[in-house]
């Protein structure tokens, strides 16, 4: 099985320029009177507000629920046009784009997923502008346009986003959703498309610029985005906060990668990203080997990197230290299970940045630890999941 690795590629070369100056936001008060919203929130929210009208007196939050498909994919619906077309997309960190299929797309892929049919949408507003995508797995093309997206119980107007005209190769042909919803930077954006959380905030949408996501282990449920949201239920102790050292991905410094308290890589600090849309833990070709071989891994003859199932009870955590604080990784999360057979979490991968080679983060990571994605800060929240 090909585990998907669905980091956007997208000018990984050049990621030292993709950085944003710092702003001063909106308030969720002007956000809304510009929108012509304030009167009906007022209404609505009149038990929240208290003697001061600020973010923390009216908390606008949404749940977006994600389908957990096999601990290697999370996906979750949304709606596009008016009335709403369906799709299921991954809600994806590690790119900016929100695009899915369209009636427009002549690629096998498109043959078995659902499309768009602008015809059919009241809301939708045609552009000239074109998309291309590469991802790590999968890649495609098509134009621009803009209408009304259902996300998360939020009504998002004006939202750009791309319809897909083609879809090469087999890999979206199989894919178990539709399109992909990305929520990483504007600054990595193809045709610099404002991707779909920068212009709920801008609609005053949500009270907090941040959201939240937990990945359910075991292809069980629960496993959600949280969109102005921090809910503690989720996790255990305090967040640790991270600062955002790249604004483009949610790329971090990562101090050092620990195996029995010795270094096993990343000895003098590296960087890496914290991407939902990968499935594992990648990082540099050499580095990973070194690890596989370590743990005893190593590639069968489906190219499946192979473990002893008996390992998970004696092999070491992978411990990752970030801003100085020791995150593990147990076996238990990077040795995978599937019908009693056994393979490595991890997969090598070599992207070069002008700040060295970068490791992903993945949803091996991620099953483990309670993230907040904070754009209002420029850093990331982690604390172990409850």
């Amino acid at each position: 099985m090909k585990w998907l690795l669905l980091l956007a590629l997208v000018a990984l070369s050049e990621c030292s320029v993709y950085k944003i100056p710092l702003v001063k936001k909106k308030s969720l008060r002007q956000n809304l009177m510009e929108n012509g919203k304030l009167k009906e929130f007022m209404k609505t929210h009149k038990y929240n507000l208290g003697s001061k009208y600020n973010r923390e007196a009216a908390i606008l939050v949404s749940d977006q629920p994600l389908q957990n498909y096999l601990d290697t994919e999370y996906f979750g619906t949304i709606g596009i046009g008016t009335p709403a077309q369906d799709f299921t997309v991954i809600f994806d960190t590690g790119s900016s784009n929100l695009w899915v299929p369209s009636v427009y797309c002549s690629s096998e892929a498109c043959t078995n997923h659902n499309r768009f049919n602008p015809q059919d949408s009241s809301t939708y507003e045609a552009t000239s502008e074109t998309l291309s995508i590469t991802y790590g797995t999968g890649s495609m093309t098509g134009v621009l346009g803009y209408d009304t997206v259902q996300v998360g119980g939020i009504t998002d107007t004006n939202q750009i986003f791309g319809l897909s005209e083609t879809e090469p190769g087999s890999f979206l042909y199989y894919a178990p959703f539709d399109g992909i919803l990305g929520l990483a930077y504007p600054s990595i954006s193809s045709s610099g498309a404002t991707p779909v959380f920068d212009n709920i905030w801008d609609q005053g949408l949500v009270s907090q610029d941040l959201f939240s996501v937990y990945l359910s282990s075991n292809e069980e449920s629960g496993s959600v985005v949280m969109f102005g949201d921090i809910d503690s239920s989720y996790y255990s102790g305090s967040l640790n906060w991270v600062p955002v050292s790249v604004e483009g991905y949610w790329q971090i410094t990562v101090d050092s990668i620990t195996m029995n308290g010795e270094s096993i890589a990343c000895s003098s600090g590296c960087q890496a990203i914290v991407d939902t849309g990968t499935s594992l833990l990648a990082g540099p070709t050499t580095a990973i080997s070194n690890i596989q071989s370590y743990i005893g891994a190593s590639e069968d003859s489906s190219g499946e990197v192979a473990i002893s199932c008996s390992s998970i009870d004696s092999l070491p955590d992978i411990v990752f230290t970030i801003n100085g604080v020791q995150y593990p990784v147990p076996p238990s999360a990077y040795i995978l299970q599937s019908d009693g057979i056994c393979s490595s979490g991890l997969e090598g991968m070599d992207i070069s940045t002008s700040s060295g080679d970068l490791w992903i983060l993945g949803d091996v990571f991620i099953r483990q630890y309670f993230t907040v994605f904070d754009r209002a800060n420029n850093q990331i929240g982690l604390a172990p999941v409850a």
